[in-house]
C-alpha cells in the first residue's frame, strides 16, 4: 500500500505555493497614477451612510477641507475606531500586527496611497521606505486596510482626484456614541462626566481633545483641553466639530477657542493643518 504524505509536509506544500501567488499578483500590481497627482488628506473618523446605515471612513480634503465618505467594511471600521480612541487590545489584532512588522524589519510606512476606482472598487498601496534603498516599495493593499494602518504609524494619506469626486454624493452621518474625529491635525471625542471631573472641565458643551499633531501639535493646545468653539459657533460633539471645520473658506484660518488650565484660549489655524507626524500623547481612555 502507498504511503500516505504526511498532512504537515502537504500543508506546508500548499502554503508555499498560495505565498507564490500572492507575490506574483503583488508585483504585477502597479501604481495607476502619477505619485504626484495624488491629493493629500486627513482621516476625519468614521460614520455611516445616511441611507444603508454601511460604514464610511470621512476624508478630510487637506486644502479645500471638504469632507469626503468612502465605503469600507464593517472589521476595517472597528480597527480604525479602535486605534482613534486609543484602544490597545491586550494582544496584537490584525493590522497592529502588521504595523509589529513593518517595525521590527526596520521599514516605515511612510505613505498610504488611494490610486483608482475600478468596477466600485477603490484600489489601494502602501509605500514603505526600507533603510539603504532609495526608492520606495509599494504594496498592494486594500485601502481600507491601509488606512486602519495608517492611523497606527502616522502615515500620511494621498488619494486620487477621482477617489475624492466618486464620494461627493454619499450622504452621511456621525456614529450614535463613542463619536470620534480628527481634523487639522486635533483628535477629539465626546466630553463625558467622568472626564470632565477628572480633567476639573468646565459644564458647558464642548468637545476633548485626545491626541494632536501636526500644526496643532506645536500650538499651545494640549490633550486633555476642551474645545468648545470653533469659528465662533459652539460645537457639543465631534461631529460638530468636523462639520465647522468643513465650512471654514479655504482662504479663511480656523479660529477654536478652547478651555485649558482653568481659562479660556483662543486658537488659529490654517484648513491645511493636519499633514500627518509621528503621533503624540494621548489622554487615557
Amino acid at each position: 500500500m502507498p504511503q500516505r504524505k504526511p498532512r504537515t509536509r502537504t500543508l506546508a506544500v500548499a502554503m508555499v505555493l498560495i505565498a507564490s501567488v500572492f507575490v506574483q499578483d503583488l508585483a504585477a500590481r502597479e501604481l495607476r497614477i502619477d505619485p504626484e497627482t495624488l491629493v493629500a488628506v486627513e482621516l476625519a473618523g468614521v460614520g455611516v451612510s445616511a441611507t444603508a446605515g454601511a460604514p464610511l471612513v470621512l476624508l478630510r480634503h487637506l486644502e479645500t477641507g471638504d469632507v469626503v465618505p468612502i465605503l469600507i467594511g464593517l472589521d476595517q471600521a472597528r480597527a480604525i475606531l479602535m486605534a482613534m480612541h486609543g484602544v490597545e487590545p491586550p494582544r496584537p489584532l490584525t493590522h497592529d500586527l502588521a504595523s509589529n512588522m513593518i517595525s521590527a524589519l526596520g521599514a516605515t510606512l511612510d505613505r498610504v496611497l488611494v490610486d483608482e476606482l475600478v468596477d466600485n472598487t477603490f484600489l489601494g498601496m502602501l509605500e514603505l521606505r526600507v533603510p539603504g534603498q532609495e526608492e520606495p516599495i509599494r504594496v498592494d493593499s486594500r485601502p481600507s486596510d491601509a488606512l486602519a494602518l495608517a492611523v497606527r504609524t502616522g502615515a500620511s494619506i494621498h488619494v486620487a482626484p477621482e477617489v475624492l469626486v466618486a464620494g461627493e454624493d454619499l450622504d452621511y452621518e456621525g456614529l450614535p456614541d463613542r463619536q470620534v474625529v480628527t481634523a487639522l491635525g486635533i483628535t477629539v471625542i465626546e466630553a463625558g462626566d467622568d472626564e470632565r471631573q477628572a480633567l476639573n472641565l468646565p459644564e458647558r458643551p464642548g468637545v476633548l481633545v485626545r491626541r494632536l499633531v501636526g500644526a496643532a501639535a506645536r500650538t499651545e493646545l494640549e490633550p486633555g483641553s476642551l474645545i468648545f468653539e470653533v469659528n465662533d459657533i459652539a460645537v457639543s460633539n465631534p461631529m460638530e466639530f468636523l462639520e465647522a471645520v468643513r465650512d471654514t473658506d479655504a482662504d479663511s484660518k480656523v479660529k477654536i477657542r478652547y478651555w485649558q488650565e482653568g481659562s479660556e484660549h483662543t486658537l488659529e489655524l490654517e484648513p491645511s493643518a493636519g499633514a500627518r507626524e509621528p503621533r503624540q500623547p494621548m489622554i487615557s481612555a
